[in-house]
């Protein structure tokens, strides 16, 4: 059984004795499995908690901060008997997700390398290279906002292993935002009239990209951490995030003599996945637990409408983009549709319908 403050006359190190004490391998929690695994090692109980060994209360205060400590649980409206009981299921940390994002940026930049030198990208329909300036570059603003409004809700996670996810999520909006300017203005080096700002100026000013603007703008101005996780993952990204990149970029572009787009943005669908399951997991442990369960569904359904109206109408006004390449191999209803149904599996996998 793990020791707790309540269980414990003393903070001094080795004053709890229980099972493994003199074990070099770490086994002062509960594994998910019948062994702990490196992620676990590493993860768990990294991010002190005054219920959890620190009997003499939080060993890092800011004065006059909120609550007091470094961190609270009500930095969210949901409960939680047990914060600790999440494990991400990527059980990605530090090291492995730094590998995986050096073998990313080698397979994008390869890309864009080999592509640049053999003229690829000049053979694109002249429509689509405007579209690509307009509408790709406009997209770059959504990732970043995204990934901003995680870096800050990692900071307010209760537990190492929610933080971990969360700013790991952060970490891969920002490389695409990164890699979708880099390709742009590489690119835009041999094409004759290349514009890198219409990007900023669309997502600023064309009306079809102002409800995605309010609703990545509503998500970040969230003050509760987990409302802007469950929002991004659970309901702007399948409503709004796939449909961009799968429904439209890397459908259309081949079809528009551009095989150099795709590959680019294709990380991120993967990324989306690490994502999803890690916050379908978190959402599920939450929404299903005997003592908080109900309190937790209701107030995910109030997130889920709330969000869920913006992201349909962000989807909406973004129509108008599928009709303006000259090649149109797909419309937007049919990758609506999907992106509906994919919605509602998820709803449904959480029990939220």
């Amino acid at each position: 059984m793990v020791a707790t403050s309540s269980s414990v006359g003393s903070g001094a190190a080795g004053a709890a004795q229980f099972v493994g004490s003199n074990s070099r391998k770490y086994n002062y929690f509960e594994p998910r499995g019948k062994r702990a695994t490196h992620y676990e090692d590493v993860t768990v109980d990294v991010q002190p908690d005054p219920e959890r060994y620190l009997i003499q209360n939080w060993i890092i205060e800011f004065e006059g901060g909120k609550g007091g400590g470094a961190y609270v649980k009500d930095s969210t409206a949901a409960l939680s008997s047990n914060w600790h009981a999440f494990r991400a299921p990527d059980q990605e940390w530090e090291r492995t997700h730094y590998q995986r994002q050096s073998k990313i940026e080698a397979m994008v930049q390869a890309v864009i390398s080999n592509a640049r030198k053999a003229g690829a990208h000049k053979a694109f329909d002249k429509n689509w290279q405007t579209i690509l300036q307009k509408h790709l570059g406009a997209w770059k603003h959504a990732e970043f906002g995204l990934g901003t409004s995680l870096m800050q809700a990692q900071r307010y996670g209760y537990t190492q292993m929610i933080n971990n996810a969360t700013l790991t999520n952060s970490s891969y909006k920002m490389r695409l935002a990164q890699d979708i300017t880099l390709y742009l203005a590489e690119i835009g080096m041999d094409i004759d009239g290349w514009d890198d700002t219409l990007g900023k100026k669309t997502w600023l000013e064309d009306p079809i990209w102002q409800p995605c603007r309010e609703a990545i703008e509503t998500i970040m101005g969230a003050e509760d951490y987990l409302e802007q996780y469950f929002a991004i993952n659970i309901v702007f990204e399948p409503l709004v995030g796939e449909l961009v990149r799968s429904g439209f970029f890397m459908q259309a572009a081949a079809a528009n003599n551009d095989f150099i787009t795709p590959p680019v943005i294709s990380a991120a669908e993967a990324d989306y996945e690490r994502n999803l399951a890690n916050t379908v997991d978190l959402i599920y442990l939450l929404a299903h637990e005997e003592e908080n369960g109900a309190h937790n569904r209701k107030l995910f359904k109030s997130w889920l409408a709330k969000h869920g109206d913006l992201a349909e109408k962000a989807a909406v006004a973004l129509q108008p983009i599928w009709s303006q390449p000259h090649s149109k191999p797909v419309s937007f209803e049919d990758v609506k549709a999907v992106s509906k149904e994919r919605l509602d599996r998820i709803v449904g996998e959480l029990d939220l319908g």
